[in-house]
């Protein structure tokens, strides 16, 4: 059985910080790309930042410059920075992951629940 955990949700002001974790666990073999998505009330769910197992990076375009993701191979966790945060940050977080489990040799796309962002203005 994975499981995607993610942490560090949580309320800021406009301009402030939060660093969200996103930890795999279960009878990983390997981890490919993980990423991060979000999801705000009444809208579709948008992919904002990506990193592969050679830690090449993509943003969205409305991130750029401000968010940063970046991975600990050794812990099998990915992380989103996130800075200068806007009032139109505000969404659930949602960290994926492409992994082989062990013993299998077809790679599979795992979920986790869901941390909350919210940043007032």
């Amino acid at each position: 059985q994975v499981q995607l955990v993610e942490s560090g949700g949580g309320s800021v002001q406009a301009g402030g910080s939060l660093r969200l974790s996103c930890a795999a666990s279960g009878s990983i073999f390997s981890l490919n790309d993980m990423g991060w998505h979000r999801q705000a009330p009444g809208k579709q769910r948008e992919l904002v930042a990506t990193i592969d197992s050679d830690s090449s990076t993509n943003y969205v375009d409305s991130v750029k410059g401000r968010f940063t993701i970046s991975r600990d191979n050794a812990k099998n966790t990915v992380y989103l920075q996130m800075n200068s945060l806007k009032p139109e940050d505000t969404a659930v977080y949602y960290c994926s992951a492409r992994l082989l489990l062990s013993g299998s040799i077809q790679w599979a796309d795992y979920w986790g629940q869901g941390t909350q962002v919210t940043v007032s203005s």
